[in-house]
């Protein structure tokens, strides 16, 4: 059983947990997942899979089943083997219920180098994968994405422009995006100020080693964050921070 503890406490049915993780009537919300051990690792042998809890599985289903499009970076997509979604009955339902496609697409961002062409991601897909990339990127590269039929778009020179991606799937009508790393297009994202919520599962694990972090790339200037939501279900601790814009 999930609980709230913070603003208010209170347990949580299901209803009241999709109240909670719905995404806001706005054209456009970016909310990024990522589950941590508590010294700070987001992945075990370079996979998030083993820090995942019950209760983190349910927030995180939450975020693909209530989202327009599913974002991840192609390093993230390659390590833990996506292929797209397939919702179950249950979380079509709860697409149906909330007025949502029957299957988000994946939007996977690259530079090119780290996705190829017979990705899982791509040709295992139930729907479309949409791979945004740059002018920087090989043409057969890209040419070779669309054969395997992936939407491709181009936004930036030498670089992706994490701007350019967002407001790219806002004009294709995908304005409630689940983004789920990794930590170089989390980065990039605050850097482009669209971040809008973070929602981070703490999980009842050290791990030490040198795990990366949620987030790398270029500083910034430390911003402050407004809490959400705290909930527990006695071990892992999930958190929801909304970005002040």
């Amino acid at each position: 059983m999930i609980r709230q503890v913070w603003p208010a406490a209170r347990e949580l049915a299901q209803h009241d947990l999709e109240q909670l993780y719905r995404y806001p009537a706005d054209p456009r919300w970016l909310a990024v997942n990522f589950v941590s051990s508590t010294d700070g690792a987001i992945t075990v042998e370079g996979r998030s899979g083993a820090l995942s809890t019950p209760a983190d599985r349910i927030v995180y289903r939450l975020g693909n089943d209530l989202a327009d499009v599913v974002l991840v970076g192609a390093g993230t997509a390659m390590a833990e083997g996506f292929e797209g979604m397939r919702p179950d009955a249950a979380s079509a339902d709860r697409r149906r219920r909330f007025g949502l496609a029957p299957i988000a697409p994946v939007a996977v961002v690259t530079t090119g180098r780290s996705l190829p062409p017979d990705a899982p991601v791509i040709t295992k897909a139930a729907v479309p994968t949409l791979v945004f990339t740059s002018a920087a990127a090989p043409s057969e590269l890209r040419a070779a994405w669309a054969a395997n039929g992936a939407r491709v778009f181009v936004v930036g020179e030498a670089a992706v422009s994490a701007e350019g991606v967002v407001s790219t799937l806002v004009a294709e009508g995908l304005g409630r995006i689940d983004c789920e790393g990794g930590p170089r297009l989390f980065g990039s994202l605050i850097e482009a100020g669209v971040v809008d919520e973070f929602r981070l599962t703490v999980a009842p694990f050290l791990v030490a080693g040198s795990a990366s972090r949620a987030a790398v790339g270029g500083a910034v200037d430390p911003a402050g964050l407004e809490l959400a939501s705290v909930l527990t279900d006695g071990a892992s601790v999930l958190l929801r921070y909304l970005v002040p814009h």
